[in-house]
C-alpha cells in the first residue's frame, strides 16, 4: 500500500521500462492498476514464510506482485483475488507472462464473496491489506478500494481468514505501525496468535513506519526483529539487501 512517508522501490533496484518493473525472474506491468508496485509488497512476498507445497492465498493482487514472488519461493499453488476489475486484468496479464504460471490463479471478486463461496483451506494467507480508515478517500474509486478499509474491515478480514486458513496454517500480513496494535488485538481476540513480528525502519534513526506480521491459531514461541533499509550514507543495508536479494536486480 502506498504511503508517502515510506519510501518506495528505488530505481536502482530494478530496470523500469514504461510502465513495467523487472525483477530477476519476472516482470510486472502496472499501467492498468490504481495502486503501484510499492516497498510494502516486496517486503511481505520476501518475508512470509510458506509450505514448501500445498496451497497459498494472496489477498488483493493489485498487480499481482505477490502472487508471483511467493510463486518463486515454493511450490505451491497459489491462488490470488482482487476486486477491482483493471487490477484484475493487469494481474491475469503478469501472472499469464510468468514461468509459475501453472501454479497461479487469479479470481475476479470480493475476499467476502471468496470466502462465502470457499471450500479449501490453504497451508498459508498472505496479504497487503487496505488500512486507511479515517483519511480523506482517495480521488478514484480504485484506489479508495485500494486503500480503504470500507472495503474489507479488519474484523471482516480476520473472519474469513479465520474459515480458510488450516489449523497449522499461518497468516502474513503487512501494516504500518499505529495500524498494527489494532490489527494485533483483533486477530488475538479472534483466536489467531503473533508468532513472528519484524519492525521496518527507513534509517536507524527513525521509528519503524511498517510491521511485518505473522499470526498462526496455536500460540508459538514468539519472535521480534528489526529491519532497517539504509544506512546512514543511504546506502542498502546488508540486512535489506538479504531479504530481497532473490528479487530486485540491484542486488
Amino acid at each position: 500500500m502506498y504511503n508517502s512517508s515510506f519510501p518506495q522501490i528505488p530505481l536502482d533496484l530494478f530496470m523500469a521500462g514504461g510502465d513495467s518493473f523487472v525483477f530477476k525472474q519476472f516482470i510486472v506491468k502496472q499501467n492498468k492498476c490504481a495502486m503501484k508496485v510499492g516497498t510494502d509488497s516486496v517486503l511481505l512476498g520476501a518475508w512470509a514464510d510458506l509450505p514448501p507445497s500445498g496451497r497459498v492465498l494472496d489477498i488483493g493482487a493489485g498487480t499481482g506482485i505477490i502472487a508471483m514472488m511467493l510463486a518463486q519461493r515454493c511450490i505451491a499453488h497459489i491462488d490470488t483475488i482482487e476486486i477491482d476489475e483493471d487490477a484484475f486484468k493487469q494481474a491475469v496479464e503478469n501472472c499469464n507472462n510468468c514461468k509459475w504460471k501453472d501454479r497461479l490463479s487469479v479470481h475476479h471478486t470480493s475476499f467476502q464473496d471468496f470466502t462465502l463461496a470457499g471450500s479449501k483451506k490453504y497451508d498459508a494467507i498472505v496479504t497487503n491489506p487496505p488500512y486507511f480508515s479515517n483519511s480523506l478517500q482517495a480521488a478514484s474509486e480504485s484506489r479508495t478500494k485500494a486503500r480503504h478499509t470500507s472495503t474489507l474491515t479488519f474484523e471482516e478480514l480476520i473472519n474469513g481468514i479465520k474459515s480458510l486458513l488450516h489449523l497449522k496454517g499461518t497468516f502474513a500480513t503487512i501494516l504500518p505501525s499505529k495500524e498494527s496494535e489494532k490489527f494485533v488485538e483483533i486477530a488475538t481476540k479472534n483466536g489467531l496468535h503473533p508468532i513472528r513480528m519484524m519492525r521496518i525502519q527507513t534509517t536507524s534513526s527513525k521509528e519503524a513506519k511498517r510491521v511485518l506480521m505473522q499470526f498462526a491459531f496455536h500460540r508459538k514461541s514468539f519472535s521480534e526483529s528489526t529491519l532497517v533499509i539504509e544506512n546512514p550514507d543511504h546506502s542498502y543495508t546488508s540486512d535489506y539487501k538479504q531479504l530481497t536479494r532473490d528479487f530486485y536486480l540491484g542486488f
